[in-house]
């Protein structure tokens, strides 16, 4: 059977509505709420730090994804310069966070409905009744056929959901600043819980959860017109323009809750007191048109991302076949539609899964934020080992002071970790160390014709020793159920150091030379140049 490849149908506007519905699906309507309880007005700063920490990580997707418009690239570039043991590890955390997205942002949806359909969800409990998970079945299947007929049928359903979703913020934006009351920052101190609740609202309120569009960026490379030049432009735009939307929001939000509301339950009792923000907020200022408005786009904004998720995990599936190491049917693309129909599959039955024993949206928030950063966090070092085992890499964009933003990136991605707690690190690294040893144990059904499994390991040695090592700090430390041995700032000192020692060990530790193949290749075209070669 001769393999299909992929249309090259996405323009750079259609590129940066994917970024951008991404990054605005249920995340900014939960968290502005939650960052006020963790870290008062300062909040605001969570916003910006945060998204400094993805601008930077996004300047190395923009260089890498120029230089490898490579379908799924994110887990792909591990396997290029690290080799297939990585490129494994890398992919099972990152198709684990991206399949139960898919299913939060339909538990959202679900939620939010039941504003106006109470009996979705169970009195009492955010749970689903029958109707309830009846109904985010109905979008999930929803979501898998808009996918499964074409890309461009996906991308102009996106334009069309993306229009409405922008307009709402903005209109938040606008009503609120003529209910903006500057004394509200400074009642009960402007950062009543520290720099330590700015830091723990990055991990924990949302921030991270809600900045996380770089993925479905990078992973429709292949699809996209003049990738060179538009990857780039949209990661960096989508960024920037999130970061402003956000803060605002943030802002505005705290400026706009009654005086008396704050002085009565204090900033830690704000969540309780705005579950739905902006909704709550909106009815608290007699505004009920908007309470409708946000109501309404609550229902929207995650049924976009939800779609936009079930694109960018068939192409991560896709990508974690081509690395070798998950079954062969999953690298097939569809000769008419040129979509990876076997990978949608696969999406759609674990997106469904992801609905059974996680009902409600926060209970899966941060641990996906902090699964796909550490994804996220693979990125600079990748790039920073092309620099070693694939020096002539031709890179369109090519992003000045590479060498010092790759390590800080990395740095800033571990702090995200840190911050997330010890609960939330001991059984996600927990369970990727678990996965090094299954590896290992099934070594003599693992890919090594193009790599062999002595170098895999030595290539891919830094990433337990990273993983170690984050437990072992974290477990000291002072953060979610950390024992406390380490305070600030020592442990970000710490962190900081370890971090780099890592950076530089999985730089000089990568494949002799790296592992690139192309998306116009079949896999096994792929394996059976590698093997004439090495004759």
């Amino acid at each position: 059977m001769s393999q299909g490849k992929f249309k090259k149908t996405i323009s750079l506007l259609d590129l940066t509505l994917i970024g951008l519905g991404a990054i605005f699906g249920s995340a900014w309507l939960f968290a502005v709420s939650n960052v006020a309880s963790q870290a008062g007005p300062a909040g605001s700063f969570s916003w910006i730090i945060g998204g400094v920490i993805i601008l930077l990580i996004g300047l190395v997707y923009a260089e890498l994804g120029a230089a490898l418009p490579r379908t799924g690239g994110i887990i792909r570039y591990p396997v290029y310069s690290h080799g297939p043991l990585v490129g494994y590890m890398i992919s099972f955390i990152t198709i684990v966070a991206y399949t139960s997205l898919i299913s939060i942002e339909v538990t959202a949806v679900r939620q939010y409905l039941a504003y106006w359909i109470p009996g979705l969800t169970k009195a009492g409990s955010e749970s689903p009744t029958i109707g309830g998970w009846l109904l985010q079945l109905g979008l999930l299947i929803a979501f898998f056929l808009l996918n499964f007929w074409s890309v461009k049928a996906f991308a102009k359903s996106n334009i069309i959901i993306s229009i409405f979703k922008y307009v709402v913020p903005i209109t938040i934006i606008v009503v609120l600043s003529f209910h903006f009351k500057s004394a509200n920052f400074s009642v009960e101190a402007f950062a009543p819980f520290g720099f330590d609740g700015i830091q723990g609202a990055i991990a924990t309120g949302g921030v991270m959860f809600a900045y996380l569009g770089l993925h479905p960026i990078v992973s429709v490379a292949s699809e996209v017109k003049n990738p060179q030049r538009n990857i780039p432009i949209a990661l960096v735009l989508c960024i920037i323009l999130a970061a402003l939307i956000y803060t605002a929001l943030q802002v505005l939000f705290i400026g706009a809750i009654p005086t008396d509301t704050i002085s009565n339950v204090g900033w830690a009792g704000i969540q309780e007191e705005f579950s739905l923000p902006f909704g709550d907020i909106a009815i608290v200022l007699g505004l009920g048109w908007l309470s409708a408005l946000v109501v309404f786009d609550a229902i929207l904004s995650p049924g976009g991302n939800g779609n936009i998720f079930m694109n960018t995990t068939a192409r991560l599936v896709y990508a974690w076949s081509r690395n070798g190491t998950l079954f062969k049917t999953f690298s097939k693309v569809d000769k008419v539609t040129g979509i990876p129909r076997s990978s949608l599959w696969l999406s759609l039955g674990l997106s469904i899964f992801w609905t059974l024993p996680f009902p409600s949206w926060n209970a899966l928030v941060n641990v996906c934020s902090v699964a796909l950063i550490l994804s996220y966090a693979i990125a600079p070092i990748s790039s920073a080992t092309f620099s070693v085992n694939a020096k002539d890499l031709e890179k369109p964009f090519k992003l000045r002071g590479m060498h010092i933003i790759a390590p800080i990136s990395f740095i800033f991605a571990s702090y995200i970790v840190y911050w997330s707690g010890w609960k939330t690190i001991s059984w996600l690294l927990g369970s990727q160390l678990l996965m090094f040893v299954v590896y290992f144990i099934f070594k003599k059904y693992v890919p090594t014709d193009k790599v062999k499994l002595p170098q895999q390991l030595k290539s891919a040695w830094w990433l337990v020793g990273y993983y170690i090592s984050m437990l072992i700090i974290s477990y000291f430390g002072s953060f979610g159920g950390g024992k406390g041995y380490l305070d600030n700032p020592a442990d970000l000192i710490l962190i900081a150091i370890v971090s780099l020692a890592i950076f530089f060990w999985a730089k000089y530790t990568g494949l002799p030379k790296a592992m690139i193949d192309s998306d116009d290749e079949t896999p096994e075209e792929t394996t059976k140049e590698k093997i004439e070669t090495s004759h």
